[in-house]
């Protein structure tokens, strides 16, 4: 009998990281001579995203397919061994694979969970509260360096504490919103914390805010020290000017919760600087005409 093993909890990685996901097989009873397999790895559906093939092996042979290609290989460094080593983590790389191993009639298989060290925020349309359709919130999302979070993601941002009123799309379509405090106002006081659901919802034609999520940042986010404040346009040409690019609002969340990134304006609680608890201040979308703002970069 072939029997197949990978691991039962969720590996964690981020970015641009190398990962291995563990995959080993064997026999019961024990083959005295070992005999080519076949191996198959590939990334399960999920919110709508189709079933996409990884990286099929024969013995020494291997073929990778789609955006893995280049970037996968099988790990070669011991008997019955069909792990799958990704270089360069991307964003998209999250979610669940399975690794088939196929002898003769025999066909044996495990699942392995991949997600990515990240932070979830809330995001408005310029226009104000829902304002965004399901495919105009993931593009919103895509523009601030980030995707539409999943309920998953979701749910471990509210154990942290993450505590927000508006409704937002989630990955597969549904829509919720997190509350830590049961307040008036937020659906009322009678019901208990947790995170609320709209459930399943059109997305074409309801509109709400949406959670995005960003994945730890690979390069760096600062306040550029400047003598005076600037206009949005001033603000995209001094970051320029400093060898970086304008911050996208996923890169300064990412900065604040992995790299400790905290000014008056963003980070720990202190007097005379907004809410007690600690996060990142929004101000809106003001008039990008206006010279009231510094500039936060992304290098």
């Amino acid at each position: 009998t072939l029997v197949v093993e990978t691991p039962e909890e969720t590996l964690f990685s981020q970015r641009g990281a190398n990962v291995t996901l563990p995959c080993r097989y064997r026999y019961e009873p024990a083959l005295l001579s070992p005999r080519p397999v076949r191996i198959k790895w590939w990334k399960l559906s999920e919110n709508g995203a189709p079933e996409r093939d990884v990286l099929v092996a024969i013995g020494p042979r291997h073929r990778s397919f789609g955006d893995y290609r280049g970037r996968v290989r099988l790990r070669q460094d011991g008997e019955r061994e069909a792990s799958l080593q990704i270089r360069d983590v991307r964003l998209e790389d999250s979610g669940r694979y399975r690794c088939e191993v196929i002898d003769g009639l025999e066909d044996e298989s495990g699942l392995v969970e991949l997600e990515l060290r990240g932070v979830v925020f809330p995001y408005q349309h310029p226009r104000g509260r829902y304002q965004l359709n399901f495919h105009e919130a993931q593009r919103a999302c895509e523009e601030q360096d980030a995707v539409v979070a999943s309920f998953e993601q979701l749910f471990r941002a509210w154990e942290e504490g993450l505590d927000w009123c508006n409704a937002g799309w989630l990955q597969d379509a549904s829509v919720h919103y997190p509350v830590t405090l049961a307040r008036r106002r937020c659906g009322g006081l009678g019901l208990a914390p947790g995170l609320r659901t709209y459930g399943p919802r059109h997305r074409r034609l309801h509109r709400y805010d949406v959670f995005c999520f960003s994945p730890a940042l690979k390069g760096h986010v600062y306040y550029l020290e400047h003598p005076e404040k600037l206009t949005l346009a001033e603000a995209v040409e001094a970051c320029q000017e400093d060898g970086a690019r304008i911050a996208k609002v996923g890169q300064l969340f990412a900065a604040w919760k992995f790299r400790g990134l905290d000014r008056c304006d963003a980070g720990h609680p202190r007097p005379n600087c907004g809410p007690l608890a600690p996060g990142v201040r929004s101000f809106g979308f003001p008039d990008p005409q206006s010279r009231a703002y510094g500039v936060y970069c992304y290098r």
